[in-house]
């Protein structure tokens, strides 16, 4: 089995917020395969914009890094000295903001702050920064006639391939992607991501997905990551945790988005409730008191079990899941909870 590009093993990431403590992420596991894109997954506020700003270490001055391992190609980016962690950002390890226009200068043209890039982390001449600003604009498809264009020039979904370009310019092997369709239209979303699939496999690239759109992941991505609370539910193969949930919160999100394969009927239904107060998070399984189908031993931590060959989820009913799914398609399930 080929070893994965980065491993997350028991990540815990907290905010000091006045006198208290909020644990974002606590004790979050993953792989991201060598070559694949990978959804990180989940409601606003469950750890997933946290683990993607912990990979590359910057993050809030409030937050830090307390316990776990990040190993990205033989390396803890955990424990890694800054000075060598600098020299991994950008050059192995870029990251695609999710407002494009908050991350690019609007005093400089685009051709400056790409040629920033090339020449200062790249060590580029000026006639090889230009020629490898042209590659990239095209690769994006963007006309390289407007690299001299400002920001404010360009639609919110040229914007964003600019912010691709800026990602793709010296040839990292992971890119994290933070929310990258989020303020976009429908049919512009649709387009990144087909250019961003486009450009990772001619490419080679591993991608890191962040997004809390299961129908997005479900487009896109070939492996699945489904965060709540801080924590990791359940991951796998998309085809086997969208098809297959066996986490009842994974159940609960695809109830709650447009049927997958685009029909027009249904009812979607929500997951009643909100997710548990961080500074102070309840003790056992962190979804059963949302959780249709929570028991009294779900107030005790639940094990993390393999429900299929690299399918681990946290979850003490896992091995019911198929009775479960059965129960969760029925909207009078959720609502009685």
């Amino acid at each position: 089995m080929t070893e994965p590009l980065l491993s997350v093993r028991d990540l815990r990431v907290s905010y000091q917020v006045g006198r208290s403590k909020v644990h974002a992420v606590d004790g979050a596991s993953f792989d991201v395969p060598v070559g694949s894109i990978t959804g990180l997954v989940g409601e606003s506020g469950c750890g997933k914009t946290t683990v993607a700003r912990a990979l590359t270490r910057v993050i809030a001055e409030n937050a830090a890094i307390t316990g776990g391992r990040m190993l990205f190609d033989g390396k803890d980016l955990a424990s890694l000295p800054e000075r060598d962690m600098n020299a991994l950002r950008w050059r192995d390890i870029a990251f695609i903001p999710q407002s494009a226009m908050n991350s690019l200068d609007p005093v400089y043209t685009v051709e400056y702050q790409l040629a920033e890039v090339l020449r200062r982390r790249g060590g580029l001449g000026r006639k090889a920064a230009r020629e490898r600003s042209e590659a990239l604009f095209e690769m994006v498809g963007i006309d390289p006639g407007r690299l001299t264009d400002y920001p404010h020039q360009f639609s919110g979904g040229m914007r964003q391939r600019v912010a691709i370009a800026l990602a793709l310019a010296l040839d990292p092997k992971l890119i994290i992607a933070d929310e990258p369709v989020t303020a976009l239209d429908v049919i512009v979303q649709r387009q990144i991501l087909d250019q961003l699939k486009d450009l990772q496999e001619r490419l080679g690239l591993s991608v890191i997905l962040v997004t809390h759109d299961i129908s997005v992941v479900a487009y896109i991505c070939d492996r699945t990551v489904v965060m709540y609370a801080g924590k990791v539910a359940e991951a796998g193969s998309t085809v086997a945790t969208l098809n297959r949930p066996s986490h009842p919160y994974t159940m609960g999100l695809r109830n709650a988005f447009p049927d997958l394969a685009g029909a027009a009927s249904g009812v979607l239904t929500p997951i009643e409730g909100a997710p548990p107060n961080l500074a102070d998070p309840p003790l056992g399984c962190r979804f059963a008191a949302r959780c249709p189908f929570a028991l009294p031993v779900c107030a005790t931590e639940p094990p993390t079990v393999l429900v299929e060959p690299d399918h681990p989820v946290a979850c003490h009913r896992a091995d019911e899941a198929a009775a479960l799914r059965i129960q969760a398609a029925n909207t009078e399930t959720w609502v009685a909870s």
